[in-house]
């Protein structure tokens, strides 16, 4: 099994919102997000963080495949 946030990437492109915009806003190290752009783990605070600004369930930020 592999994780992707696939799911988070098309969610802020609908929204407008760039991966830096997110990073500054929630407070997220660059790291961090460059992790999720290769699907590496991340903390479930990070995901629950993201969940809680975009106002969506975390499917919507990562999948399994």
């Amino acid at each position: 099994m592999k994780l992707s946030y696939r799911p988070l990437w098309i969610n802020l492109a609908a929204k407008g919102i760039k991966k830096t915009d997110l990073s500054r806003e929630l407070n997220i190290s660059s790291a961090t997000i460059a992790k999720m752009s290769k699907d590496q783990i991340v903390s479930l605070k990070v995901i629950i963080k993201i969940c809680e600004a975009l106002h969506c369930n975390i499917e919507e930020v990562c999948e399994i495949k």
